[in-house]
């Protein structure tokens, strides 16, 4: 007889998966307050382990796990694990990025027509009974190139949101040559070009080595004088920096943020507070906490498309 795979959960999940890994045999630990050093004592018991970004499954982390057969990821993010180590001991890694793609999207768009609009600033100041009609005036996406570098699932999924809008979108993607049907309005190009002609830049890149600080002072010095820049992926893909000085010197006209280098203000060094108070206070940028993709329905999503990737893959 089969023993049962023993399963961890480290974050909040719909009870989707949990009780469909449970109908599939597994024996399941839902615990949230398990954190990187008390995984380490325990992560010898598991066959499969499933996190969200609190957890990092390094080196270290995979082999205290010796029973690892795969890691589930709550969400797209992999640079929480080492996969060429996971690979090299035969353990699968699976990313559920399609389950929250268009909360994503839905967000993005959300933020880039709140920057144009003056939205944030006008809902304060009518709460203030201040009535700033001229000074609100916004501007429309309409007729705006808008430049997306990185076509993956949530690019693709914020690029069809725009179909509408009769805007010129173009996009760079250095690992896909072929788009769906549902993105043939879309144009193919370089990503010289996208710097040169945009006047929105949108991220939907993962964090790698090579793409940590792809937006930095060049990179910005080369746009559109007034160019807005949007990111919904990973903070480190922006020199917040270079950012900040290129929207105090009017270079970049706005910013739509929802990931940092930091996410953890009780973390900041004293230059990273002074900086991110400087990025606080500009009101031509609009900020979340890491939020794009974080719905009701990302968080069913998320776990029907991991939970099918697991019993697909065999592991139960």
């Amino acid at each position: 007889m089969a023993v049962a795979k023993r399963i961890l959960i480290t974050d909040h999940v719909h009870p989707l998966l949990v009780e469909g890994l449970k109908a599939a045999g597994a024996i399941v630990d839902y615990d949230t307050s398990v954190d990187n050093s008390r995984l380490d004592a325990i992560a010898g018991l598991y066959d499969g382990i499933i996190i969200n970004s609190k957890i990092m499954m390094d080196r270290q982390r995979i082999d205290r796990a010796g029973k690892l057969k795969f890691i589930g990821r709550l969400g797209s993010g992999l640079e929480i694990i080492d996969i060429v180590h996971a690979k090299k001991k035969g353990i699968s890694v699976y990313n559920s990025p399609e389950g929250n793609r268009n909360a994503v999207a839905e967000h993005e768009f959300a933020m880039i027509l709140a920057l144009l609009n003056n939205l944030v600033r006008a809902d304060r100041e009518v709460r203030q009974f201040v009535w700033q009609r001229e000074k609100n005036r916004g501007t429309e996406l309409r007729g705006k190139t808008i430049g997306i570098i990185g076509l993956g699932h949530t690019g693709s999924s914020f690029a069809e949101k725009l179909y509408p809008w009769r805007l010129n979108v173009i996009s760079y993607d250095k690992y896909r040559k072929r788009y769906p049907s549902s993105l043939r309005f879309v144009g193919k190009t370089d990503q010289d070009t996208i710097v040169r002609e945009s006047d929105i830049i949108s991220l939907h890149l993962p964090l790698t080595d090579e793409t940590r600080y792809l937006v930095d002072r060049d990179f910005l010095s080369r746009c559109k004088d007034g160019v807005i820049i949007s990111n919904t992926s990973r903070g480190g893909i922006l020199d917040t920096r270079a950012l900040v000085e290129a929207l105090e010197n009017g270079k970049v006209g706005g910013a739509c943020l929802d990931v940092f280098e930091n996410e953890k203000p009780e973390t900041f060094s004293d230059e990273e507070t002074r900086l991110y108070q400087k990025l606080y206070k500009m009101e031509n940028v609009v900020l979340s906490p890491h939020i794009a993709g974080w719905t009701q329905e990302s968080l069913e999503g998320i776990a029907e498309v991991l939970l099918h990737k697991i019993i697909k893959g065999n592991h139960l």
